[in-house]
């Protein structure tokens, strides 16, 4: 598995194992109509989240440039699912990391062979397949502020927090 990245640095597993979480930020609004039916307004979406961690040693990161996009590589995994071989990715997926499929078979998830073109998944068919899987590591440019950090000095453990908002 390769490391969580940010602002070209590797987060170590020694400042503890990067747990990520995503919260999208939205332009959005649900508008009700006269007799009451909902009609959703979107204006943008974009992806956001945090990763924090517990460890030895804190994570590193104090002497990034936050006034300036800053490029986060993560590791958990973005996952598309349908019955059709064509999937476009709805984020880029790191460049070291190639997206990979797998096919539902009698119950099973196997490894099924797929192309990557144009932000755009192409999944070869498989013999029984009833749905289909294509995931991939996302990487984003982002916004974020100095980490959040704190140490208890009776277990000698940092604990720490990035918030980030996709440019």
């Amino acid at each position: 598995m390769p490391d969580v990245i940010f602002g070209g640095l590797p987060i170590v597993l020694h400042a503890g194992p990067p747990a990520q979480s995503d919260a999208s930020v939205l332009g959005e609004g649900l508008v009700r109509l006269g007799l009451g039916g909902g009609v959703k307004m979107t204006h943008f979406f974009k992806a956001g989240g945090s990763i924090s961690g517990s460890g030895w040693m804190p994570p590193g990161l104090d002497g990034l440039d936050y006034s300036q996009p800053l490029e986060l590589r993560l590791t958990s995994q973005e996952c598309v699912v349908g019955d059709g071989l064509v999937y476009p990715l709805t984020s880029t997926p790191r460049d070291d990391v190639e997206p990979w499929a797998q096919a539902l078979i009698n119950g099973e998830w196997e490894t099924a062979e797929c192309t990557v073109a144009a932000g755009v998944v192409t999944v070869v068919a498989m013999p029984g397949a009833t749905i289909y899987m294509v995931q991939w590591l996302p990487m984003y440019t982002v916004f974020a502020s100095k980490p959040q950090k704190s140490m208890d000095p009776s277990t000698s453990v940092f604990t720490w927090q990035i918030d980030w908002q996709e440019v």
